[in-house]
């Protein structure tokens, strides 16, 4: 395998000239041309972890997802993946399954391989698993103690999901989410709702549950049979896309139509494929403006790391985006 030496010899300059080619240091234009020549011809690829050392930096990031099976974390990478190339920067993907173990374990395992910094969605309770000395940013998550986060404006996407409900012709509402037993913004999905139904006077019916998948589904049947089929509520927001083509399933398998019976309105907005059109009407999070926003200030953070104790929070605007789970306005 050839050496830093060996492309000095062939291209007749000094070691050090061929150092600074590769750091981005001028050089005069025909040692310049000369080094590319050598390394062309030599296939000559630099070892950029030892140059990480020297400078204390692996150009690595870690991202940590409960989930790639679910379309707004795979989309979320796919744009995180896309700004750190930007930078030069490698991403390093975990997906914790939603375990704060394998959460431990990915933090414990990103400071023992000197990664630059991690990002990450988790809604376990790991405040005291983060260094303060690793730059460290949160989506739709604050700690306990000071960290760089970034999120959707959670509470307006509650708040223009229940107005879009009723622009659309639904009188009475129900929220149904699945939450978390630690604090995380997504909570403001509901408190929006709550705030806009209390405001407008508009009757509305709560289904939100911090336990297990399973007993959220249940809640979900028992509430269905309660309120949606005795015809009690006629819109549904729910907390996420995921929960709502749960709830789309269960409405169409008692033969309920969606949106002539009960209209939906999801959260996330992510897609699959840049081609695929959105079949349910939801609240669209800009995905690629929370990896953009996450990247700039992790990187930041990391090339300012005597300024740490400075903590960045970004609220990201969300929209509405029409699909065929609520009728037109008429």
């Amino acid at each position: 395998m050839p050496t830093m030496k060996d492309v000095a010899k062939l291209a007749e300059v000094s070691v050090g000239s061929v150092s600074k080619y590769f750091n981005g240091i001028a050089l005069k234009e025909k040692t310049k041309l000369a080094i590319e020549k050598a390394v062309k011809e030599l296939n000559y690829e630099p070892n950029i972890y030892a140059k990480g050392l020297k400078i204390n930096r692996t150009n690595t990031v870690v991202l940590i997802i409960p989930s790639i099976w679910n379309p707004f974390f795979s989309e979320l990478t796919f744009h995180i993946e896309k700004e750190l190339r930007k930078h030069e920067i490698k991403l390093i993907l975990y997906n914790s399954e939603n375990s704060i173990e394998n959460e431990i374990q990915f933090i414990t395992m990103s400071r023992q391989n000197k990664v630059d910094g991690i990002i990450a969605v988790t809604y376990s309770n790991i405040d005291k698993y983060i260094s303060e000395s690793l730059p460290f940013v949160s989506i739709d998550r604050f700690f306990s103690h000071k960290t760089n986060f970034v999120s959707s404006d959670n509470y307006s996407g509650g708040r223009l999901a229940t107005e879009m409900l009723i622009k659309h012709g639904s009188k009475n509402l129900a929220y149904i989410g699945h939450g978390s037993k630690y604090s995380n913004d997504t909570i403001s999905r509901l408190n929006g709702f709550k705030d806009y139904c209390s405001e407008h006077n508009i009757f509305n019916q709560i289904c939100y549950n911090a336990g297990t998948r399973e007993e959220f589904e249940t809640e979900v049947d028992n509430f269905i049979k309660k309120f949606i089929i005795t015809k009690k509520i006629d819109g549904i927001f729910s907390s996420t896309d995921a929960h709502a083509f749960y709830i789309l399933e269960k409405l169409e398998n008692l033969n309920i139509s969606v949106p002539e019976d009960v209209q939906i309105i999801g959260f996330d907005g992510a897609k699959s494929s840049k081609r695929e059109k959105n079949y349910l009407s939801t609240i669209r999070q800009d995905i690629e403006e929370i990896a953009v926003q996450s990247v700039k200030i992790l990187v930041d953070t990391i090339e300012n790391k005597e300024n740490m104790e400075n903590k960045t929070n970004v609220k990201i605007p969300v929209t509405f985006l029409s699909g065929k789970t609520t009728k037109p306005i008429l």
